[in-house]
């Protein structure tokens, strides 16, 4: 239990179903077991938050019919303290039908970087989206991002601050990035971005209710 819930490459602090359906040994009483260990566990206590909204406050859109249909692309930061690689932010990149996220730690949250991780990280990698939905934030209005998205043929949506229930994805996932890299680092923090690979995998590899449907 301690090696699937406690390390990072196994299991990031994330909570008791998670940690349930990635043991795959079985013994009678491991749902009991499990539930115990991960309410006794300290460091979820001290960095586990409820993210419970007042109800009618943040409604999700509707989601698209395929995966990489619309990307949900964000800054969260800046983040303090900075780290040993002096990194401020984190930029992620959100599937809104599977939830699946591709993050980055970087130092600024200028337009060359946000281009530079949706050409190299996303794009590349993963092949393009349909649509890509972003706050009004310069780094995201710039012409360089214009003339990317025109590149691929991908159409850029903004969101508003009107609706905010068009960034309740992000916000899932940015509560639960902060907890559990809270919970991997060091006593001062400045390890964070070297624990964000871990949480992103850990969050990627787990059982969604939004997948299990």
């Amino acid at each position: 239990m301690q090696i699937y819930h406690d390390t990072p490459a196994n299991g990031a602090h994330f909570g008791r179903d998670c940690t349930l359906n990635t043991i795959r040994n079985y013994w009678p009483t491991m749902n009991k077991d499990i539930k115990n260990y991960v309410r006794s566990c300290f460091k979820c206590r001290q960095n586990n938050h409820s993210r419970r909204k007042a109800d009618g406050h943040l409604q999700p859109i509707p989601p698209p019919e395929g995966v990489f249909e619309l990307l949900i692309i964000d800054f969260h930061g800046p983040i303090t303290p900075v780290s040993k690689n002096q990194n401020k932010y984190i930029i992620t990149i959100t599937d809104h039908l599977s939830k699946f996220v591709i993050g980055k730690a970087v130092r600024d949250c200028a337009a060359p970087t946000a281009a530079e991780f949706l050409h190299g990280e996303v794009i590349l990698k993963y092949g393009t989206a349909t649509a890509i939905l972003s706050d009004n934030g310069t780094h995201f209005t710039a012409s360089m991002m214009n003339e990317l998205f025109t590149q691929f043929g991908i159409i850029h949506l903004y969101s508003t601050p009107y609706h905010p229930q068009t960034n309740a994805c992000i916000e899932g996932f940015s509560a639960t990035m902060d907890a559990k890299i809270a919970s991997l680092c060091n006593e001062k923090r400045t390890d964070w971005d070297e624990q964000l690979p871990f949480v992103i995998f850990n969050y990627n590899t787990s059982v969604h209710s939004v997948r299990s449907e």
